[in-house]
């Protein structure tokens, strides 16, 4: 199976969307997470419509609504997920409200879970699915918390990335717990202190959670997120990685 490549539109906030289009175009990558807190905001019908027409026209693919919604809170899904219908996106990224697994009481998670199952059955009459953003500060910061919110919530899936205040051993544990549920993959190298790197610097990690991912059923977009210095140079060296990865993947998936 081809494991398709792409980077989230918040890696460059600063750029247009035509900009992240044509730079997205020269790193060879296959599509784009676009954002809804800069590129296309929520409600937005205008710039989504663009957006898509703009990469038909250069053969990119719509990768997932990148979208800021927190289930629990009160935001309304509704125009994050009419945004998503008119952008032709096929996955709508989430937040799994703003409290850890720990520190969340259980009325609020059951609070969450009911939201997001709404969310779900909406988004699916549009043949849409709904994944959480895999992230610190919110219930998806622990498998623990991650596999209590999916056991609450058929048909939701959830992103990965990997948590640089945990072992490369339990960031595999991660993505063994959550397999059967597993969507895109956030794709960056940090170091302990959230500084990035240069993809090739965590190549053995990475090859091996590649190798992990590969294994879950399902598909599994590499979109790349960070790159070090934020610069146009560095993510292009970080694509050129990523399409060789991707492409070994594919072979072992």
């Amino acid at each position: 199976m081809k494991i398709k490549t792409g980077m989230t539109s918040v890696t460059f906030r600063k750029k247009s969307a035509e900009d992240v289009i044509a730079i997205v175009k020269e790193a060879g990558l296959d599509g784009i997470e676009w954002g809804g807190d800069i590129h296309v905001p929520a409600g937005d019908l205008g710039t989504a419509e663009r957006v898509r027409e703009s990469c038909r026209q250069n053969g990119i693919e719509i990768l997932s609504y990148g979208s800021y919604y927190r289930a629990g809170e009160q935001e309304r899904f509704r125009p994050v997920l009419e945004t998503a219908i008119v952008l032709g996106a096929q996955t709508i990224r989430v937040w799994a409200g703003t409290l850890s697994f720990g520190k969340m009481p259980r009325e609020e998670l059951l609070r969450v879970a009911a939201r997001l199952r709404e969310d779900v059955s909406a988004a699916r009459t549009a043949g849409i699915t709904v994944a959480l953003e895999y992230h610190r500060g919110t219930l998806t910061e622990t498998k623990e918390g991650a596999a209590a919110l999916l056991d609450q919530v058929p048909g939701l899936f959830s992103y990965w990335q990997p948590n640089p205040d945990i072992s490369h051993a339990e960031q595999l544990a991660e993505i063994g717990a959550i397999a059967s549920r597993l969507s895109n993959i956030h794709v960056f190298q940090w170091d302990s202190e959230n500084r990035a790197h240069l993809l090739l610097e965590g190549e053995p990690e990475w090859k091996e959670r590649l190798r992990c991912i590969a294994a879950c059923p399902g598909r599994h977009d590499l979109i790349l997120e960070f790159v070090k210095d934020g610069s146009e140079e560095n993510f292009l060296r970080d694509a050129a990685v990523l399409r060789s990865w991707a492409a070994d993947a594919g072979r072992i998936s």
